[in-house]
């Protein structure tokens, strides 16, 4: 099933390339690495069944500018970023430009290959998606109002110390809203949360 895939790989370090074209090789894609976004850029032409795994911190055009870059094109070639500094803020603008994935390095192999078998099933990973994630983000409407600004402020990058000020609440305060959030929704943590916001692309924060 995967011998006709194809996965670029765009990531200055030469050791993530070398490691995940392995990886990927062994499992039977055909790999493609670059080290820049513009030899990528340079080198691309579009084809069927094939995603592109994206280093979000690069010199010159970074992750997310070349994201941009492909979207200004026209070109729907389907993104997983793979970052070491992964944050909610990056995150949430990824996901809303149209990535499919943010994974944090370094990255189960097995984890990896799965998020890719998902990614190229395009035909049915949009539902997929929204049906695994609806429950869960159905629940964002049992938040109290102060509730959803706290989260608004965290996906926004904001840590409890800095909610609490904007919000004229204490740390302990903010962080127990944080806990109340985290046990009513069944997430592990918020940045799965800011994922499922950013794919749904309906939850607004507050101004």
């Amino acid at each position: 099933m995967n011998e006709l895939a194809r996965v670029f790989i765009v990531d200055d370090d030469a050791a993530v390339r070398d490691s995940l074209a392995m990886l990927l090789e062994t499992a039977g894609y055909v790999v493609d690495s670059f080290q820049s976004a513009a030899d990528f850029l340079a080198a691309y032409t579009p084809g069927t069944r094939e995603c592109i795994i994206l280093d979000v911190h690069m010199p010159g055009m970074d992750g997310p500018a070349l994201q941009g870059e492909l979207t200004r094109r026209g070109l729907r070639l389907p993104v997983i970023f793979l970052s070491g500094h992964g944050t909610i803020p990056v995150t949430v603008r990824a996901i809303k430009a149209g990535a499919i994935d943010f994974l944090t390095k370094p990255v189960d192999g097995s984890v990896l290959l799965a998020h890719i078998k998902n990614t190229l099933e395009k035909d049915t990973l949009p539902k997929k998606k929204i049906g695994s994630y609806q429950s869960v983000y159905s629940l964002l409407e049992t938040l109290t109002k102060r509730e959803r600004e706290v989260l608004g402020l965290a996906i926004s990058g904001l840590a409890s110390k800095e909610i609490g000020v904007r919000l004229g609440i204490s740390y302990r305060t903010a962080e127990i809203h944080r806990a109340h959030i985290l046990k009513k929704t069944g997430a592990s943590n918020l940045l799965e949360l800011a994922h499922i916001a950013g794919l749904l692309k309906s939850f607004q924060p507050p101004n």
